[in-house]
């Protein structure tokens, strides 16, 4: 939970869609900000309209996190910087649709990279300050695909199956001190997420869509609440336990027919 002492928030993937959305949400609770991505122009314009409208402290970072190098370049550039994160949001991550035998190899081990090492990598660097200080958490942005297999998006699910473990449990772990961590799991969200998994193809049957704002409103209160999972949308939280119920036999089937673009 915040203290009523200011603090400073990390979030990778913050151009646009749901890391923006929670950097606005950080932002209206008066946190700081460090923001990181790739796009250093649209990072400097969302910086200079996040210090104006709420009178906060915004440092960038433009950053690749699908280099194995970066989370430790951050590390080190922040802390030349004098600053200290105290909570840090993974958002940052990409997906890919099609068969796994058909993509190419190369780029969904960088979806690798982006969505599990780098998220290990900068957890590992700032989780122990965070310890050491006893303040802060984790947020990371995780998918309701992670409850689940994902025909025709193998690797991508896995990803956030992984998240989805990882965070609960340093959630456990961590139960003792005043550090928490919150998997975000949403479902189909209006971001440019699918345009880039699916290099602008389209499903044959379409889920209704909800916005990034309040995925990351319902993202940010779980946080603040200290809750291990938020699933936002109660199709959403259907589907997470619909493992529960129905054989997995059946579940990937369905999820693959979903996925299927042929």
């Amino acid at each position: 939970m915040k203290t009523a002492t200011t603090e400073t928030v990390h979030i990778t993937g913050a151009s646009s869609g749901i890391g923006l959305e929670l950097a606005k949400c950080f932002a209206a609770d008066k946190s700081d900000l460090i923001l990181v991505a790739r796009n250093t122009e649209a990072l400097g314009k969302i910086a200079e309209e996040l210090r104006r409208e709420y009178k906060i402290k915004v440092n960038v970072l433009t950053a690749d996190l699908s280099l194995s190098e970066t989370p430790e370049q951050i590390f080190t550039e922040l802390k030349g910087r004098g600053l200290t994160v105290d909570v840090l949001v993974n958002n940052a991550g990409f997906g890919l649709h099609g068969e796994f035998a058909e993509l190419p190899l190369a780029r969904q081990l960088e979806m690798i990279q982006v969505n599990v090492a780098s998220l290990v990598a900068l957890t590992g660097q700032f989780l122990p300050g965070m310890i050491k200080r006893q303040r802060g958490g984790v947020l990371n942005v995780g998918s309701v695909a992670g409850f689940i297999p994902g025909p025709h998006m193998a690797v991508y699910y896995a990803t956030k199956a992984f998240v989805m473990s990882f965070s609960e449990a340093l959630h456990e772990e961590l139960r003792s001190t005043r550090i928490t961590v919150t998997d975000l799991c949403p479902g189909p969200t209006e971001t440019n997420f699918s345009q880039v998994a699916r290099s602008h193809r389209t499903r044959k049957s379409q889920a209704k869509k909800m916005s990034a704002q309040m995925v990351a409103e319902i993202g940010y209160q779980n946080f603040r609440q200290a809750k291990c999972f938020s699933v936002p949308g109660w199709s959403n939280k259907l589907l997470a336990i619909a493992p529960k119920f129905l054989p997995r036999a059946i579940i990937r089937r369905l999820v693959g027919k979903y996925n299927d673009l042929k």
